[in-house]
């Protein structure tokens, strides 16, 4: 993994980190800031996306992974009313899931570019993955993934929260 990538990796953590550990007020930027940073970062790493082989199967998995762990991020996350704003919260376990992801993906890239080369090589032989670029996009699909699903089920939860029968619910109403 060459510097920039662990530059990149450890910036990216930093971010989530830094905009979602605590209490926010939900705003548009909460969608569209990770909206826009997700159709960057897709357009820029899935220019030509490896379909070969058996690539697309590992694809999947990466997406299907990103489905989990973005659905588990979300879930680990509250939202309630403060002084009449909706407001989201995360804490360490939300931090967990995400250190655990970004640095599992880093540790994974280091090994394959150095010690498991091999391993992922005959690994990738074995199951037709085509190479480095199937790996590539499997891990940025599953961090797309991730981020796209955490917006989707924060935006359910915020539309739940602002749904008629909810505003009843809330201490002080009607």
């Amino acid at each position: 993994m060459s510097t920039a990538q662990w530059i990149l990796n450890l910036a990216l953590l930093g971010w989530v980190l830094t905009r979602n550990l605590g209490t926010h007020r939900v705003t548009r930027s909460t969608f569209l800031v990770p909206l826009a940073v997700v159709a960057a970062a897709g357009a820029w790493f899935l220019r030509d996306l490896p379909t070969a082989g058996h690539d697309l199967g590992l694809e999947l998995i990466g997406t299907a992974t990103g489905l989990v762990l973005g659905t588990l991020a979300a879930l680990l996350t509250r939202m309630h009313r403060r002084h009449g704003h909706l407001v989201i919260s995360a804490g360490t376990a939300f931090a967990a899931v995400w250190i655990a992801t970004i640095a599992g993906r880093m540790l994974f890239a280091q090994w394959a570019t150095h010690s498991g080369a091999r391993t992922i090589g005959e690994f990738s032989m074995r199951h037709q993955i085509t190479g480095a670029d199937a790996w590539t996009a499997a891990f940025v699909l599953m961090a797309l993934t991730m981020v796209t699903v955490r917006l989707v089920v924060t935006a359910v939860q915020v539309s739940a929260h602002r749904s008629p029968s909810a505003a009843m619910a809330e201490p002080g109403a009607a």
